[in-house]
């Protein structure tokens, strides 16, 4: 009995205590760093799913401020066998609601950090189901531009919508069905609409995608030929690259 005690204190050396707390100490880290991950990754979620929300009620602002049927017409509203009073009532009744139409449109936000952005049109792609408002910044610095994409696709570079030239448009990758993740999958041949707003919708056909460097501008290039072209940009599901999608009014 007393060999057998013997020999158990003899193998509890030293070394194997140092060995057991350092196996102690990477077990807990490895906890800690797992607790971590989850919580980092849940934290990203509410954050994007916050972000689809902001994006959807801006665009919804956006459209209630969009009608359809009287863009870049001057109308003139008469009404038949009416008092003189009352076609002036409606008149005016009509001014003021294009006028709060048009603050709708025009309304700046201003984030929690100060920035301050307009939305300048809605991009709709059917096939992958995006539809966004477009954001445009006022300083246009890498900050700006980074926390703006976390809200919604924002203009990055060029003409504006809907006008001769290259309308560029950036959005993320999230690698599921938010903001630019699905751009990826887009073929020539497939529609994007782009509503400016004055309430004009335009259609464009995708007829070029490939993959570039991030520092790689040249597809921001207004060289068009007097066409109207979009081009919109993300990055690939590993972001190493960056791909383009060029589309041309159809």
């Amino acid at each position: 009995m007393n060999q057998i005690l013997v020999t158990k204190k003899l193998y509890i050396t030293p070394e194997l205590k140092r060995k057991k707390k350092i196996y102690k100490f990477y077990f807990f880290l490895s906890i800690f760093l797992v607790f971590a991950l989850v919580s980092a990754y849940i934290y990203a979620e509410v954050d994007r799913t916050k972000s689809e929300e902001t994006s959807q009620a801006i665009l919804e602002e956006f459209n209630q401020g969009i009608d359809n049927t009287t863009a870049n017409e001057d109308v003139l509203i008469a009404v038949l066998n009416a008092d003189p009073d009352d076609e002036t009532d409606a008149n005016t009744e009509y001014a003021l609601n294009q006028s709060q139409k048009t603050a709708n449109r025009n309304k700046v936000y201003t984030t929690n950090n100060g920035y301050n952005y307009s939305t300048i049109a809605t991009i709709n792609i059917p096939k992958i189901n995006v539809n966004y408002p477009i954001l445009d910044g006022q300083t246009d610095s890498v900050e700006e531009t980074e926390y703006l994409l976390k809200i919604s696709p924002i203009k990055f570079w060029g003409a504006n919508p809907n006008e001769v030239g290259n309308f560029c448009i950036v959005g993320h990758n999230y690698r599921d069905t938010r903001f630019f993740s699905k751009v990826l999958t887009l073929e020539n041949g497939d529609i994007v609409e782009i509503t400016d707003d004055t309430g004009r919708t335009l259609k464009y056909s995708v007829y070029d995608k490939y993959e570039v460097s991030p520092d790689d501008t040249s597809c921001t290039s207004q060289l068009t030929d007097g066409r109207k072209e979009i081009t919109l940009i993300t990055c690939t599901n590993d972001s190493k690259l960056r791909v383009i999608v060029k589309a041309k009014e159809v």
